[in-house]
């Protein structure tokens, strides 16, 4: 079977930096990864094919004599036919995917929840409890503050009658038929690249090699319960809209000894009557009367948690911005604070009684106010006076 090109694989082309290179590769590893693609044969082929793409294309070396021959001039290179799975690819790669080598983390830690050996040993303990995602709505004024929580969950935990073990008192275990004992399963499959061996924890006795003779009467085999339960948390100054806190051990509890998942309390901003947040920044929209515009005035502007009196300019123009410096809220773990902004409209009334309609016509044929002229009138500020209640 004919191979296909290195750079068709990867998607790119065959001017790419090596940058390019090992970013194309990593999106097709995370993509095509196996714990994210489960028994696909076909997503597991991809991903050593990406696999061995990169491997060719990453060393100059091997990279000028492919661009100069072909397949043909690969000799040797990384032998894939030599790994039991694809676990040790990923350890092969190290340097792309962050980990230290063999046994080292890598970024499929942080998409699938670790590496074989680790989640082989976490099996081997116990099956690990899931964890619980909740949102949690805050106001404005609490962001400003930070607060206090106390979230009410309903999540798992150990059963008290049979202390986690899912099993009737006095039964005990008995070996698992399916793995016979050994806590795993092994799979052969075969692709282009060879025979490779798929090693997962056994689905019936979850890795433990034993399975309980006889249920517990309370959990029903499962070593644990739903419970109520109130956590509180403490959520700082600053946070953002999809900020979230993780609670450690404060998910479902594991099975068989397992360790506890986690609570994710995923952090919402609620919409306020007065303000709309930009980064740290408030914006706050002030409606002026044309007179008040016109001649200036002292205004009352809320702010989190009061008021502030601000003075506006006489000749004030509509979409102008003052800048309460300090009146925003505080950036995240810092003495940072940010501002208010306060964005001036005007009214324009849409009706008027003919008391105004006449006041409003007299006005239109001054200067200063037509065209905005700079002569002055005398009338003019007696006039403002006048009308000033009226469209206030």
């Amino acid at each position: 079977m004919s191979k296909r090109d290195y750079y068709e694989i990867l998607g790119i082309q065959k001017t790419a930096s090596d940058s390019e290179i090992k970013s194309a590769y990593r999106k097709l590893a995370i993509q095509f990864h196996p714990d994210k693609n489960p028994d696909d044969a076909e997503s597991e082929a991809k991903f050593k094919e990406a696999t061995e793409a990169y491997e060719i294309l990453k060393d100059p070396q091997k990279r000028q004599r492919y661009d100069q021959f072909g397949h043909q001039g690969i000799r040797g290179g990384q032998d894939y036919h030599s790994y039991s799975n694809v676990e040790d690819i990923f350890s092969a790669f190290g340097d792309i995917f962050g980990g230290g080598g063999r046994g080292g983390g890598s970024i499929f830690d942080e998409f699938f929840g670790g590496g074989g050996a680790r989640r082989s040993g976490r099996r081997a303990q116990g099956e690990a409890g899931g964890d619980i995602k909740i949102r949690l709505p805050l106001t404005l004024e609490e962001i400003h503050d930070g607060v206090e929580k106390k979230i009410k969950i309903k999540r798992k935990d150990t059963c008290s009658k049979c202390s986690g073990t899912g099993a009737k008192d006095g039964s005990g275990y008995i070996t698992c038929r399916t793995c016979q004992g050994a806590g795993e399963v092994r799979q052969v499959s075969r692709s282009v690249f060879g025979q490779f061996i798929n090693i997962q924890p056994c689905p019936t006795c979850h890795g433990q090699g034993k399975i309980i003779k006889e249920s517990c009467d309370k959990c029903g085999g499962d070593g644990r319960n739903f419970v109520d339960d109130t956590i509180t948390v403490q959520i700082p100054a600053g946070v953002e809209e999809g900020n979230y806190l993780p609670v450690s051990g404060k998910g479902h509890a594991g099975k068989r000894g397992g360790p506890s998942g986690d609570l994710i309390v995923i952090l919402q901003e609620k919409q306020h009557e007065h303000f709309r947040r930009q980064g740290n920044d408030l914006i706050y929209q002030k409606t002026l009367s044309y007179p008040e515009a016109a001649l200036g005035a002292e205004v009352e502007i809320p702010v989190i948690n009061g008021n502030e009196t601000v003075e506006v300019k006489a000749g004030t123009q509509p979409g102008t911005a003052i800048r309460l410096n300090g009146k925003g809220l505080p950036e995240l773990n810092s003495s940072y604070k940010g501002d208010l902004i306060v964005v001036i409209n005007i009214h324009v009334p849409t009706k008027l009684n003919p008391d105004e309609k006449r006041l409003l016509e007299e006005l239109a044929i001054h200067e200063n106010v037509n065209d905005g002229g700079k002569k002055s009138r005398k009338h003019e500020k007696d006039f403002f006076d006048k009308i000033k209640d009226i469209f206030s």
